[in-house]
Parts: C-alpha cells; structure tokens; sequence
C-alpha cells in the first residue's frame, strides 16, 4: 500500500506532530491545503502504527509544563480531559529509612542521624524531611497532571475527527523498508505464525506500506528505532547507556483523603537511595504514584514491584494511602540518556521523533512534553516541504526540523541536562551534587565521568551481599529457590531485614495479584515471541539473571539448562530485560544477549 507519511508508534511525540500536522492539511472550505502524491486531488494519506491494541495502553501519569502541549492546543482546559489537572502544590520530601534495611553511604547515615536530632527545627514529620529549599529546574510550576493514557485517547480523538489521519492500534511493525541508505516505509508484523516466528495456519505475510516519509517514535526500546541504529550508525560519542524502569500504580484515595486534586510529591532516599519516586492527585481522590529505579542503581536485585510496596508503606506515604484501592498497575522503561542518546535524526525518508530521539530531559526528569514538541517541530517542518512541493531528504529535513529543534527549548535545556546526571556513577550524594550543580551553573560545570554500560556496574550476588549474607546462606538460598522455580529476590530482601509486605487484598497485593487486578494483559495468537534470548549459552553462564529479577510481569522465569524461558501472555511490554541483561553480546558491548522485536499485545490500562 502506497501513502504519502506513514508514522511508527502513538505516542507524545507523535501525538504532538499528527495533532499539528491535521490542523494544517485541510482548508476552512474543506478543500486540500497540500495535495497528495498518491492520491490526486486528496489531502496526504497520513496513517499511523501502534503496537499496543488501543491508543493511550500501558503509558503513564505524569505532571508536566504542558509548553509544547499548549502550543498546539492554545485554548486547552484541563476539566474536560478525564483524570486532568492544574497542578496545585508541589512537594520534594527526603524520606529516612524507617525500617533500618536500606543501603544508605556514611554521609546518609550521618545526615538522617542530624535531622533526626534537630526534627524539632525542621518541616519533618513521619520519618520524612520537606526539603526548605528546591532548585527551580525541579518544579512544574504551572503545570498540568495527566493521566498520559487518557490524554492520549483525548488527543487521538481530536486526530482522527479531523478525517485526514488514520491511526491502526494492534498493528505492530516489524521494521521499516530501506533502500540502499533512503527509508522508503515500513513493514507490518507477520501474522499466523508460531512463537519462533514460523509460518502456520493462517499465515499472512506482513503488507508493506510504502511512503515518501517515514515518522519514527517507537520509544527507547522501539524495534523500528533500533534498526535504524544498528543500520545507520549513531553520531560519535552518543550511548544509551542510561535507563530506569518506571513502575507505578493508579488507586482511589481513601474518602477522607486531605490531599486535594493537584498534588505533586517528588520523593528521594528510601526505599534505597537511588529509587525516586511520586505521587500525583488526579480529580475525584485518584492519585498515581510509583517508582523509579536506574540503571545505576548497582544491585543484581533491581526489582521494581517490592521496592514499591516499601515505599508505599513508608510513613509520610501511608498515612495518604492507607485505606486506598488499587485500580490499575503498570510499568515502563524509561530511556534516560537524554540528548546523549540522540541518534542520526534524520536520513533520506525518515525522521525520529519523541524519547527514541534522545528528547528527554534527565535534569527535570521531564519526557512527554519534550517529546510532544519535537512531533510538532517536524510537523511544521513537513507542512514547510509539502508546500514548497519539495522531497523528504536528508538535507531537506536537516533543513527544516533540526533547524528547528536546534533552536527551540527543547535543546537549550537538553544541553544544560546532557552531563547533570553523570555523578550518579560514582554514588548517590556526587549525584545529587552533580545535578544541583548542572542545574545551577546552566550547565557549564557538571560532576562525573561518561556513563558505563549498564551490564558493567551489575556486582555478582556474591559480591553485592558480601557484607550481610554469609556466602553458604546465599548458596543455599539460591538453590532453594531454583528447586521451587522462583526469583531469588524476596528472599534476599527478607534475610537483609526488609519486612514482611502485610498484604490486604486492596492497595497491599501480591506482584501476581497486581497483574490480575491492575490491568488486562494479553498477547493474541498468531505473533511471534518478541523477546530472544540471542545466545543460550551467555544465558547459562549468567550468575546473576537479572531479567528474571527484574521483569516487570513475572513473565521472565527460570528455564531449562538456565536459560530463562518467556511467557508472552505476561509480558507488559516495559522492555526492563532489554537493558538489565547482564550479558553483552560478542560483536557489540552496546547491546545485550536480550532482544526486544516487534510484538502486539501487553498491558491494557488505559488510565495509566
């Protein structure tokens, strides 16, 4: 099938440039603004790609600035959007660790010790300090808290009732079509096939779509983007080496809720130092809260769900929570290489847009309104071309949409960002001191060294407890729970002092429970598996499997001969094993013995 601009993935990015591009395709008289290359006479056929099998699954609530947002829709009011809202009061609490279990440096330990001691002259209250003083860079001030799903359900209807753009949710795409060094479109995901990918009954090859441009925002573990990176190379000096896995919860507040609709607490410190965390209100006692947990955060027991569920029975948090109900749960990798993870933006017929393009900012910690305004800075950039009746190409588009990310916010404050993180490699504190620094300095002095791969700064088991387990325990724990087929994590949690989660059936459930409680997680039939496991044996020599540990639905588990075995009626998508594998591969230190390829399905939750 021939179309003039065909798009890979409905998010931010290209919520923000279909949003701009549709109010600009068609006149007030109804008559074509621009005129199709494959369709005289018509608009440009502009169609988009989704994996997920409706838009707006499996994203994230978020508070933003809502700049680029309401660039696009100028006149915009929150209360008509579902979960919506001003943002209100803005918090960032310090949490002391009152559980005694956390792996907290000298300098922490010192410093909980002297608030603790002078809490009587501090905003402290429940084992949590209101930090005095907050660097300006880390506010959202006038900003907006959104349930990204239902916001981009709101924004794809907009889209679509325009009449000039098709969106096709659960159709993933296997990879875009290239053609020496021009992209000339993309290939959709085979159907009808068996796990490995081999032809079965009802078999159908998937339909090629052909297209002068090729829009690409995938993500950060996008299929489309990684092709594009393996075959065009990435400029010199440009990693993704900096990840997290973002976990959450959306619940109902209890009745009595003191928190009023607008809230926005931004937690540090607990359950371990490098976990951040947060908490939004939403309208009508809805708040979504959750985790972060980096890829510096060395620990081979990276697991997201039970670091959690302490968090939310840390004091300052469960007094708010207690009481609540979870309504839906999911997860999601978040790459946080920022403008360092920029790859080749453009080439002859294609463009990337949103997170996959390096857009996020790692000093704010700010993506999706980023994102949304690099999708519409190539949208003008396309409308520019299509009236000058000019070609999709390299020079074109460097012409066009990199002058103009080049010279918008988006990149001025990305290049403050680009080194703010960097001290998070040699510890916690340089990495607070190092942010502070970036954000103070506007970017001109930075602490740190260039991130590592993530696989590098994963310590053995051994190594990680060596201080806290007897190396015969951690032995004999490890087998017994080989032998009963489980992830070896709670256990260690448990022997290190974490307690016990007292679950009550409501907010406090089992990983499992959330899975089943939280959302719907589906993959149909006739897909193939789209996580590989390249080399089995890397997989059989690995000490530490942390993609079982880490996998954010369970769908990762021990498997024969070690090589862990993978349920993809489990799997929510949040590609936390593509960058938490712990074994490189052989021709590229870059990447991992885990592939994550194209595949439908996932979490559905759409108010995530």
């Amino acid at each position: 099938m021939d179309v003039d601009i065909v798009c890979v993935g409905f998010g931010p990015a290209t919520a923000g440039f279909l949003a701009t591009l549709s109010q600009n395709l068609v006149k007030p008289d109804g008559t074509p603004a621009v005129e199709s290359a494959v369709m005289p006479g018509m608009p440009p056929q502009v169609v988009c790609y989704e994996r997920a099998d409706d838009i707006g699954f499996g994203v994230s609530g978020v508070v933003t600035r809502a700049r680029g947002i309401r660039a696009t829709f100028p006149h915009i009011n929150p209360k008509y959007i579902p979960m919506a809202t001003p943002v209100a009061e803005e918090k960032v609490l310090y949490l002391l660790d009152p559980v005694g279990a956390s792996r907290r440096p000298a300098v922490m330990r010192g410093t909980d010790a002297l608030i603790r001691a002078m809490k009587w002259a501090l905003p402290f209250e429940h084992d949590a300090l209101d930090l005095p003083w907050t660097p300006e860079f880390l506010h959202k001030k006038n900003g907006v808290v959104l349930s990204v799903g239902q916001f981009m359900q709101w924004v794809g209807t907009q889209v679509q009732s325009t009449g000039v753009v098709q969106i096709w949710p659960g159709t993933p795409v296997s990879q875009a079509l290239i053609d020496d060094k021009q992209v000339v479109g993309v290939r959709l995901l085979d159907q009808g096939v068996d796990k490995q990918g081999q032809p079965g009954e009802g078999f159908t090859p998937g339909m090629d779509i052909r297209a002068a441009l090729t829009v690409v925002g995938d993500g950060p573990v996008g299929p489309i983007g990684q092709q594009l990176d393996a075959h065009f190379g990435v400029p010199d000096g440009h990693h993704t080496r900096d990840w997290a896995v973002g976990m959450k919860f959306v619940v109902d507040l209890p009745p009595d809720t003191p928190l009023l609709a607008g809230t926005v607490l931004h937690t540090l410190g607990y359950p371990e130092p490098e976990i951040f965390g947060f908490l939004y209100v939403h309208p009508e006692r809805v708040a979504s809260l959750g985790i972060f947990v980096p890829s510096w955060f060395d620990s081979p027991m990276r697991t997201a769900y039970r670091y959690l569920q302490h968090w939310m029975l840390h004091p300052y948090l469960w007094r708010y929570l207690n009481g609540g109900k979870l309504r839906s749960w999911g997860a999601k990798t978040l790459g946080e290489s920022g403008r360092r993870g920029e790859p080749q933006l453009v080439g002859d017929g294609y463009a990337r847009i949103g997170e996959g393009s390096g857009s996020t900012n790692v000093l704010t910690g700010s993506g999706v309104d980023e994102a949304w305004a690099t999708g519409t800075q190539l949208a003008e950039s396309v409308l520019e071309l299509l009236k000058a009746n000019q070609p999709f190409t390299k020079q074109n588009l460097e012409a066009t949409y990199i002058k103009r990310r080049r010279a918008s916010w988006v990149e001025q404050e990305a290049a403050v960002a680009e080194k703010a993180r960097d001290g998070f490699q040699k510890g916690f504190v340089r990495g607070l001191m190092g942010m502070a620094l970036a954000g103070l300095t506007h970017g001109r002095l930075a602490l740190g060294s260039d991130p590592v791969q993530p696989w590098k700064r994963i310590p053995s088991l051994e190594e990680y407890y060596r201080s806290r387990i007897a190396a015969g325990d951690l032995a004999k724990l490890r087998e017994e729970c080989r032998a009963r087929g489980t992830s070896v994590h709670g256990a260690l949690m448990d022997k290190v002092g974490w307690p016990a989660i007292p679950f009550d059936g409501r907010l406090l459930v089992s990983h499992q429970d959330a899975l089943l409680l939280g959302g719907k997680v589906q993959a149909p039939p006739g897909y193939a598996d789209h996580v590989i496991f390249l080399y089995p044996q890397l997989c059989e020599k690995c000490g530490t499997k942390l993609c079982i540990e880490v996998c954010s639905g369970q769908a990762i588990t021990p498997g024969d001969n070690g090589v862990p075995a993978f349920d993809r009626e489990k799997c929510v998508h949040c590609g936390a094993c593509y960058w938490n594998c712990a074994q490189p591969v052989p021709d590229n230190p870059e990447r991992t013995n885990i592939a994550f390829r194209a595949g439908t399905g996932g979490l559905h939750s759409a108010e995530n």
